[in-house]
């Protein structure tokens, strides 16, 4: 007889945050619980805009094929449309969905699905203004004769100095580099780039 391999049931898994360690789980952890959640992760007094979350890190590393990741509302998962659709992408590239009990969203439906596309062009379009007023910034302080980006480490004076104490004199670059306050590496730079 053929042997059969027993697929692991489907799991819902819940994921709680809050702000401050003066607020309370207890809304969001009954929730999710009504909701079916057999585990519950959470974050307390962990900012939503913080890039790494040990209690969503273990949400996601717990999500399986055909799992379900369910938070009470969708600033629980993430403040920055960018990072929710980020986090979501993750999910869907585990073979996993998302659920968001407030705003019914739920990626194992067409029309969850359909959400998140749009949601994903919305933020694909917030990243391309910004990155078009930043250029526009960038365009205008130059014109305005403003230097852009970190301010030069060495002088022309202290470069023609070095090149001239290496040819002439043979002095060494570490030493210079140590006279001038710098790494020898961004020396030698300004030198190639001289």
């Amino acid at each position: 007889m053929p042997k059969t391999t027993k697929e692991r049931p489907r799991m819902r898994v819940g994921y709680a945050r809050v702000s401050t360690a003066e607020q309370s789980l207890d809304l969001q952890r009954n929730a999710l619980r009504q909701a079916g959640c057999e585990r519950i992760f959470e974050d307390h007094g962990v900012s939503g805009s913080a890039m790494h979350r040990s209690g969503l890190d273990e949400a996601l590393a717990a999500l399986a094929k055909n799992d379900t990741l369910v938070v009470w509302r969708l600033d629980r998962l993430g403040r920055s449309l960018v990072h929710l659709i980020d986090t979501v992408n993750l999910i869907a590239a585990k073979g996993a969905h998302f659920q968001s009990l407030n705003e019914a969203i739920d990626t194992a439906s067409s029309g969850g699905r359909l959400v998140f596309h749009i949601m994903g062009a919305l933020a694909e379009f917030e990243r391309a203004l910004i990155s078009d007023r930043t250029k526009a910034g960038m365009a205008a302080a130059r014109r305005a004769g403003t230097s852009i980006g970190r301010p030069r480490a060495l002088t022309q004076k202290q470069i023609e100095y070095a090149r001239e104490a290496l040819a002439e004199r043979g002095d060494d670059l570490g030493t210079l580099a140590d006279l001038f306050g710098v790494h020898p590496r961004t020396l030698a730079r300004a030198l190639d780039k001289a």
